[in-house]
């Protein structure tokens, strides 16, 4: 949920990419400690244009990573130019930048709490991050000279996250809000679970980077480069506090004390506490988002079945977490998407807050502008999913193939052998600190799936090459129909776009098993994630796990694949195969039962949206 923020902050400073205008004007930086209603005071940058004696909005980023400028002295100018691209755009032309550490980070007082609920819905007298950006806008109205009397406030990530909160019982003057790559709900599908799968990697270096220390953004010391030994020795995750946190960080001790969905993480879901776009929100996304794919997709069809005024919409494109803001966006990896798709991105932002902060424009937004790769063009929709989708259902068969037609008999199975103490890797390796030098964190899910497709616990199926090209479009679901030997179990599903033989476009692209979309479900809580159970061995259980909305075009000679596995390490932790309560408080002694190996016998349907 973090790196982007940081590289963008980064990048506000030193680049300049895909923009040949020469800078007509330069900022001038002031800083201020603005007053909260408790008192708190929160540090915040202002870059205004230098000289400048027009009304201006406000653009707002709110952020836990340290606010952009923050080591220029107040009066400093700088050129903008060296804004960097993506705020250059409106620095050009004329906007008040404001930056603002949340509280309790870097130079703002009060106290960090990670992912804040929205205290305020319940209590009025409390503050949370709500009624702190309504403070900030309303003391930034009342004391920059020469503003127009609007705000719109962006941000990627917790930015993101920030953003959407502030679109809560927004101050009079916040005219539009752009929630990008914002997580929604941290148990079902955001950066610390995945169906009540958790993300272990990501989770132990994100509680560290963040609450280590409060003026600071911490890279813990790993001893060596590939982590994927020292996840394996680290041995039961009981030894995390044990040996190295001490409970110091609240975030980790709460990944341990909540194993369930419980109150904890339901006051933290924004699904319980944003229920309509009560400003224009423009929710943005990416479909290899490794960290906050789910949120802007969820958040987006939550807000829609309320959005009587046309106040909601979305924007999906092909890129890692944030990657619309960093780089051209041209590819990602190995796949090629044949143009600068962030560039697009970033002039459909800008349009939208030229309109709602300075009145330029028409206003007439597409409700969904969606790249659809394959194809590798941007679509404009007037529903997101499409209305117009025919739902068809593909069958896995006995033989490792896929099928369109339903199976004469449902006795047939598959079956691997799953050993969480030699789990799948969920990348090639090495595999580097999340955020450290060399890491390869922001591609892997488009990574070649081959590096694990000959292994015995990774079962694939297979459609024979497509005589035409076919398309995808909108939610994709996996319905798994499992038994298995033990009481728990791990299940991935990856969707998967394997190039011919001999691709013509690209000959090293060759037979690459592009994974279209990817999901992991805690079998345990296949039937509530409020009350999880057992599986009773050797019993047929059904798991739905939603894969997400894609928007993809399997080309003609190309063969769709599905994969299905139950590990997938260190991004997802060792689930033991026995039931336990809680698996983040397991004992050394009660670990060695991952030792027992699971022999799962699985049989597929893959529900889809074709065109």
């Amino acid at each position: 949920m973090r790196k982007i923020v940081a590289i963008t902050l980064v990048v506000l400073c030193v680049c300049i990419v895909g923009y040949t205008q020469s800078p007509s004007t330069s900022y001038t930086k002031t800083s201020y400690m603005i007053p909260m209603r408790d008192g708190v005071k929160l540090y915040t940058v202002v870059f205004s244009p230098t000289g400048n004696t027009k009304d201006l909005p406000f653009l707002i980023q709110r952020t836990p990573y340290g606010a952009s400028g923050s080591g220029l002295v107040d009066g400093a100018e700088i050129s903008v130019d060296k804004l960097g691209p993506y705020i250059m755009q409106y620095a050009q032309e004329g906007y008040h930048l404001i930056f603002q550490d949340i509280r309790g980070k870097f130079a703002s007082e009060g106290t960090f709490e990670m992912n804040r609920p929205i205290y305020h819905l319940e209590d009025k007298t409390k503050t949370d991050e709500s009624t702190d950006a309504w403070d900030t806008i309303d003391w930034l109205i009342k004391n920059i000279k020469h503003n127009n009397g609007s705000a719109g406030i962006h941000g990627i990530s917790y930015a993101g996250y920030l953003a959407l909160d502030a679109s809560v019982d927004p101050h009079p003057a916040l005219k539009a809000s752009s929630p990008q790559a914002s997580p929604t709900d941290m148990f079902l599908g955001d950066d610390f679970h995945h169906n009540g799968a958790f993300r272990l990697s990501y989770g132990f270096e994100y509680s560290y980077m963040v609450e280590n220390a409060k003026e600071a953004n911490s890279s813990f010391p790993f001893p060596q480069y590939d982590l994927y030994e020292w996840y394996m020795k680290l041995g039961s995750l009981k030894n995390v506090n044990a040996l190295f946190f001490n409970n110091r960080l609240p975030a980790w001790n709460d990944f341990v004390a909540h194993p369930n969905y419980d109150s904890f993480w339901k006051r933290q879901s924004r699904l319980n506490s944003v229920h309509e776009a009560q400003i224009p929100t423009l929710h943005v996304g990416g479909y290899y988002d490794q960290e906050d794919l789910n949120g802007p997709q969820i958040m987006y069809n939550q807000l829609e079945a309320s959005d009587n005024h046309n106040k909601n919409f979305l924007i999906l494109g092909p890129w890692n977490h944030g990657q619309w803001a960093r780089s051209k966006g041209d590819s990602l990896g190995k796949i090629s998407f044949d143009s600068k798709t962030s560039l697009r991105f970033q002039s459909l932002e800008k349009q939208w807050f030229d309109y709602w902060l300075k009145g330029i424009g028409d206003g007439q937004f597409n409700e969904a502008n969606c790249f659809q790769t394959g194809s590798n063009e941007w679509k404009a929709y007037k529903a997101w999913p499409p209305k117009n989708m025919e739902v068809k259902k593909m069958y896995t068969t006995p033989k490792h193939t896929l099928s369109t037609v339903k199976p004469a008999s449902d006795k047939g199975e598959v079956s691997y052998i799953s050993d969480p103490n030699k789990p799948v890797p969920y990348r090639t390796r090495p595999i580097e600190a999340t955020y450290g030098e060399g890491s390869r964190w922001r591609q892997w899910q488009v990574e070649d799936q081959r590096f694990v497709s000959t292994r015995p616990d990774v079962i694939s199926f297979i459609l024979d090459s497509l005589t035409s090209d076919l398309t995808i479009t909108g939610a994709v679901k996996a319905h798994l129909f499992v038994s298995t030997t033990a009481t728990d179990a791990d299940f991935v599903v990856k969707l998967i776009d394997v190039y011919p033989n001999f691709d013509k476009k690209s000959l090293t692209m060759s037979g690459y098993e592009f994974p279209v979309t990817m999901e992991v479900f805690r079998g345990r809580f296949r039937k509530s994630f409020e009350k999880p159970e057992p599986f009773t061995p050797n019993k047929p259980e059904e798991i739905i796990i939603d894969l997400h909305q894609v928007n993809h075009v399997f080309l003609k000679g190309h063969r769709i694949m599905v994969q299905i596995q139950s590990t997938w390490f260190p991004v997802i932790d060792r689930n033991p195969q026995k039931y336990v309560p809680n698996i983040l408080k397991l004992m050394k002694a009660t670990l060695r039962k991952l030792r027992i190996p699971c022999t799962a016998i699985v049989s597929t349907l893959l529900i889809l949206s074709y065109r």
